[in-house]
C-alpha cells in the first residue's frame, strides 16, 4: 500500500536530496563523498535557523553531529528528538541506508518550519552509526550530563525500500504470525513507555495511505537484536522514550549494506507517503 495521492513537490524535493546523498561516504576510506554530504546537510538545515555542530575530537576524523533546534508553539516543554544517521558502510552509496532517513528529516525541516508543532523539536544528522552508534552515543551523553528532558526521539533508519510481492517480508523468530508478508509497509519499533505515540504516529501514517506496522519491545530490545540495530539504541539505554522508524532493512531489502543500495532500487513513493505521514504526526504530537 503506497500513498494515495503523492505530492508531486514532495517528492520531486526527496529525489533532489538523494541525488546528492547517494555516493561513497565512508567516513575513513570514502573522505571526499563524506565531507561532501555533511556539508549538503549543514547547508540545507541552514535555510530553517542556525545549525550547530556537536564535535568529539577523535582520530583519524572528529565526530561531527549536525544539529537544528525548531521552537513549536509551546517553547517552553520538553522536546522531541528526530535523527538520522548520514555515514553508510565502506563500498555502498547507501541509498536507503541511510540517504532515505536524511532526506526525509530534511524535508521535515520545512515542514515544521511552515507548520509550527506543538513542541519543540531537534532535528540532528548523527554521524557514525556504522561505527557503532557513535554519534548518537555522543549526543546522549551530552544530553544527560546536563539533565535536560526529552518528550520523545525518533530514528530513521531506512525509508524507501517496498516490495509488494508476497514473501517478501522476513522477520525476527516468533513474529512472523503477527504481520503481513509483503514488505509493503514502514514499521515503528519502541519501547514500552512509547506505546500511545506508536499508536498515534502509526495512525497519521496509515491516513497519509502508507501502510503502516509497530512494534513495542521489553527490556530495551534485547530480547529481540535486530530491534536495537539503529541510533535509538543509545536513548533506550538512557531510559527515554525512542521510536526506531524503518523499513526492516535486510528483512526486507536485499541491498543493505551492498554495491547495489542505489537510488534506483527506492520506491519515491513509498518514500514520499512515510515522509507525509511522519509530517503529520509530528505536527500534532502533544
Amino acid at each position: 500500500m503506497c500513498p494515495r495521492v503523492a505530492d508531486a513537490g514532495l517528492r520531486s524535493r526527496l529525489e533532489k536530496h538523494l541525488s546528492h546523498l547517494v555516493r561513497d561516504r565512508d567516513p575513513y576510506l570514502a573522505t571526499a563523498g563524506y565531507f561532501f554530504v555533511r556539508d549538503y546537510i549543514r547547508q540545507d538545515l541552514s535555510q530553517w535557523g542556525s545549525v550547530t555542530v556537536q564535535e568529539r575530537k577523535q582520530p583519524p576524523l572528529p565526530l561531527q553531529n549536525l544539529i537544528l533546534h525548531l521552537p513549536g508553539q509551546r517553547p517552553q516543554t520538553e522536546p522531541i528528538l528526530v535523527g538520522a544517521h548520514y555515514d553508510a558502510v565502506l563500498g555502498s552509496p547507501g541509498a536507503d541506508d541511510n540517504a532515505s532517513g536524511v532526506a526525509v528529516l530534511l524535508e521535515l525541516a520545512r515542514w515544521l518550519t511552515q507548520h509550527p508543532p506543538v513542541r519543540p523539536v531537534i532535528l540532528v544528522a548523527f554521524d557514525l552509526e556504522e561505527y557503532g552508534l557513535q554519534g548518537s552515543y555522543a549526543f546522549v551523553e551530552a544530553w544527560r550530563s546536563h539533565q535536560r528532558p526529552l518528550r520523545l526521539m525518533l530514528s530513521l533508519e531506512m525509508l524507501g525500500y517496498c516490495d509488494r510481492t508476497p514473501g517478501s517480508q522476513r522477520y525476527p523468530p516468533g513474529l512472523a504470525r503477527f504481520y503481513p508478508d509483503r514488505g509493503d509497509f514502514i514499521a515503528l519499533v519502541g519501547n514500552l513507555a512509547t506505546l500511545p505515540d506508536l499508536i498515534r504516529l502509526s495512525r497519521h501514517i496509515n491516513r497519509s495511505g502508507t501502510s503502516c506496522q509497530w512494534l513495542p519491545v521489553p527490556l530495551r530490545g534485547r530480547g529481540v537484536p535486530d530491534t536495537r540495530r539503529s541510533d535509538h539504541v543509545p536513548f533506550w539505554d538512557a531510559g527515554y522514550r525512542a521510536i526506531m522508524v524503518t523499513d526492516t532493512a535486510n528483512l526486507r531489502n536485499p541491498h543493505y549494506h551492498q554495491a547495489s543500495d542505489r537510488l534506483q532500487t527506492l520506491d519515491l513513493d513509498f518514500l514520499t507517503g512515510v515522509c507525509q505521514g511522519l509530517s503529520m504526526g509530528l505536527t500534532a504530537l502533544s
